[in-house]
């Protein structure tokens, strides 16, 4: 019986790395503005979005169905681009033991694309569970709504 597992999804993203990877790591609170399936976050603990102490909640949509959880950030690596999310309560605190979201953004080429890996670590609470798969069209999703918000931007100001 296997209750652990790793989803794992790299999408190409038309924003440099140092952007992309900047709201997520300085602007979360923005995610309810750029992504369609956010439908609400608010700080449940804590005064700043970024700290580790602080607990977020998150409404969001997956499979046409509306979700909540709490997050913690985890870990920061500024100079990696990377950030762990731990999530819980909620539909979350349902299904999953453990349920840590990590993001990490590297540059792909001197054009100023990039590649966002995104990976989901999870431990079910029984193996009646489905494996989180509509996070990855949900994440899949949100990647596309920041980088075409992003890209929009981007390209605004070089006009």
């Amino acid at each position: 019986m296997v209750l652990s597992g790793k989803l794992i999804t790299e999408l190409g993203i038309k924003t440099p790395a140092e952007r992309f990877y900047k709201l997520f790591a300085e602007e979360l609170h923005e995610a309810q503005v750029h992504c369609e399936r956010v439908h609400h976050t608010k700080l449940h603990e804590g005064e700043d979005w970024h700290d580790t102490d602080t607990v977020k909640h998150w409404t969001y949509v997956i499979d046409g169905e509306v979700h909540t959880c709490y997050d913690s950030v985890e870990e920061v690596d500024e100079e990696n681009k990377k950030n762990t999310w731990n999530l819980f309560g909620g539909d979350i605190g349902k299904h999953y033991k453990v349920f840590k979201l990590s993001l990490q953004v590297t540059d792909k080429a001197d054009d100023g694309t990039a590649v966002a890996k995104w990976t989901v670590e999870y431990e079910k609470i029984n193996e009646d569970i489905d494996p989180p798969n509509g996070w990855m069209d949900y994440i899949s999703q949100c990647t596309r709504d920041v980088d075409g918000h992003l890209s929009k931007a981007r390209a605004a100001r070089k006009d």
